[in-house]
C-alpha cells in the first residue's frame, strides 16, 4: 500500500501533483483521492478500474461541491490545475461554478421551452389566428434547427445565421425572428436564462417591401358588377358576396366579418366583444346596414355570414375570392386590400389620419400612416384649382411650350 494513504479518510497527501505521480498511483478496492499542495482543492480521483480524472473540490456555505475535470490522459495536469485555478477563483468572487453546470445538465431544450411557450403564453394570451400562425413557425422553422439546443446554450451567431438560412422569405424570417425573440424574453421571465441575454437582440430584420394594393373608382364598380353577377346567377352564396361587400364598406379585417353574430349588431354599430385588438365596435353606414337587411337569415343562426354547416360561419373565404377576382380580372388583388381601399378612399377624401386609424381599429397611429402618402392627392388638387384660379384673376397669359436648346 501506498504509504501516503490515509484509509480512514480515502485521501492521499502528495507535494504536488505531476504527471509521473498520477502515473504512479494504482488502484485500490475502493476510490480515493490525492489533492496537490499546490493548488488547494485540486485532486485527481483514483477509481478501482484504474480510471483517474482530476476533481476541483471547495466548500459554497454549509454544502461541499466536487466536479470532474477530465480523465487522466485526456487531459494533461497543467490543463486541469488551470482550470481548477479558474473555478476557485470564480468561487471567491462569489460563484459557484459546480451549481451552474448542475443547472446547465438539467436545463431545458429549446423544443421544450416551445412547448412552454404554446401552452402557458400563446394559448392563454394570443388570439387564435395568431396562434396558429406561431405553431406554424415553430414546427416549420424552429424546432428543426434550434430545438435539441439547451436554452442556456443558444447564442446570437446561432439566430443570426437561422435568420439568414430564410433570407429567401424575409417576411417569414422576420416573423421568426419575432417568435424567438417573445420565447427567450420569456425563458429570462421564467428564471431558464440570465436577465438581458436573449440571443435575438440586435439581430436586424430584412426589409419588408409591403405591397399596397387600392382599388379605383373605376375596379370598385367593376368589382360590384361582378358581385351581382354571381349572386343573380347563383354562382357564389349570398352570404360570400355580403361578406366581400361588407370588407369593401366597413373596412374590417377578415376575420372580423366571418365571426360576426346578429347579436354584435347594435345600434351604435358592429359591437365586436373580441378582435384583434380587442373589444371594438365598428360604425355600420346605411349602406352597410342595408347589405344586413337583405342578407337571408336561418331562424335561431348566430352568424351572420351562414356556413354550410348548422350554426356555423364560412371558413374559406379564398377559393370563392379567387373565383370573384378571376371573373374581374384583379388577380394581383387579395382579400385584404379591401380593407386598404377602405382606408385609400378615406385618406383621399381628406378624412384625418387619426379618424381613419380609429376607423380601422388600429391600436398605433403608426400603423395608419402607411395610408398618409394618399392625404397628397386631394391637397395637390385643392392646390391646382386655387392656382388656376389666382393665373385666370391676373389675365396673364396662356403659359407656351418653350424649347431651351442648352450647347
Amino acid at each position: 500500500m501506498l504509504p501516503w494513504f490515509r484509509a480512514s479518510f480515502g485521501e492521499i497527501d502528495l507535494p504536488k501533483i505531476t504527471k509521473r505521480v498520477v502515473s504512479a498511483l494504482q488502484p485500490l478496492t475502493t476510490s480515493y483521492f490525492m489533492w496537490d499542495s499546490l493548488v488547494v482543492g485540486f485532486g485527481v480521483r483514483v477509481m478501482p478500474s484504474g480510471t483517474k480524472t482530476f476533481q476541483v473540490q471547495y466548500r459554497k456555505g454549509a454544502r461541499t461541491r466536487r466536479a470532474s475535470l477530465g480523465r487522466f490522459g485526456v487531459v494533461s495536469v497543467e490543463q486541469a490545475r488551470d482550470q481548477a485555478r479558474e473555478m476557485l477563483g470564480q468561487v471567491a468572487g462569489g460563484y459557484d461554478p459546480v451549481e451552474q453546470i448542475a443547472i446547465e445538465r438539467i436545463a431545458p431544450t429549446v423544443s421544450d421551452l416551445c412547448d412552454r411557450f404554446l401552452d402557458v403564453h400563446v394559448a392563454v394570451h394570443v388570439k387564435p389566428s395568431t396562434a396558429k400562425d406561431y405553431s406554424s413557425t415553430i414546427r416549420r422553422m424552429i424546432r428543426p434547427a434550434l430545438g435539441t439546443f439547451k436554452v442556456t446554450e443558444v447564442l446570437r451567431k446561432d439566430i443570426a445565421n437561422l435568420h439568414y438560412r430564410h433570407r429567401d422569405t424575409p417576411i417569414q424570417a422576420n416573423r421568426m425572428l419575432s417568435v424567438l425573440s417573445k420565447m427567450f424574453n420569456l425563458a429570462e421571465l421564467w428564471g431558464l436564462r440570465p436577465d438581458g441575454t436573449n440571443p435575438c437582440r440586435h439581430v436586424p430584420k430584412y426589409k419588408e417591401n409591403k405591397l399596397e394594393r387600392y382599388l379605383t373608382t373605376d375596379e370598385i364598380q367593376h368589382l360590384g358588377h361582378i358581385l351581382r353577377r354571381c349572386e343573380e346567377d347563383g354562382s357564389e352564396t349570398p352570404h360570400v358576396i355580403a361578406a366581400f361587400r361588407l370588407l369593401l364598406l366597413t373596412g374590417c379585417r377578415l376575420g372580423e366579418i366571418q365571426t360576426a353574430k346578429w347579436e354584435y349588431v347594435t345600434e351604435r354599430g358592429l359591437e365586436l366583444p373580441d378582435s384583434k385588438v380587442g373589444k371594438r365596435c365598428v360604425p355600420l353606414a346605411a349602406a352597410a346596414r342595408a347589405v344586413l337587411d337583405a342578407l337571408p337569415r336561418t331562424v335561431g343562426h348566430p352568424y351572420i355570414i351562414e356556413g354550410k354547416l348548422p350554426n356555423s360561419h364560412i371558413t374559406e373565404m379564398q377559393r370563392p375570392w379567387r373565383r370573384i377576382r378571376g371573373l374581374a380580372g384583379f388577380d394581383d388583388v387579395r382579400i385584404h386590400d379591401l380593407r386598404h381601399t377602405f382606408a385609400s378612399i378615406a385618406v383621399s377624401g381628406g378624412m384625418p389620419i387619426q379618424m381613419v386609424g380609429r376607423l380601422l381599429g388600429h391600436t398605433q397611429l403608426q400603423t395608419t400612416l402607411r395610408y398618409a402618402h394618399l392625404a397628397d392627392d386631394p391637397v395637390r388638387a385643392a392646390a391646382e384649382e386655387n392656382s388656376a384660379a389666382i393665373f385666370a384673376s391676373l389675365g396673364a397669359p396662356k403659359p407656351k411650350n418653350h424649347l431651351r436648346v442648352i450647347k
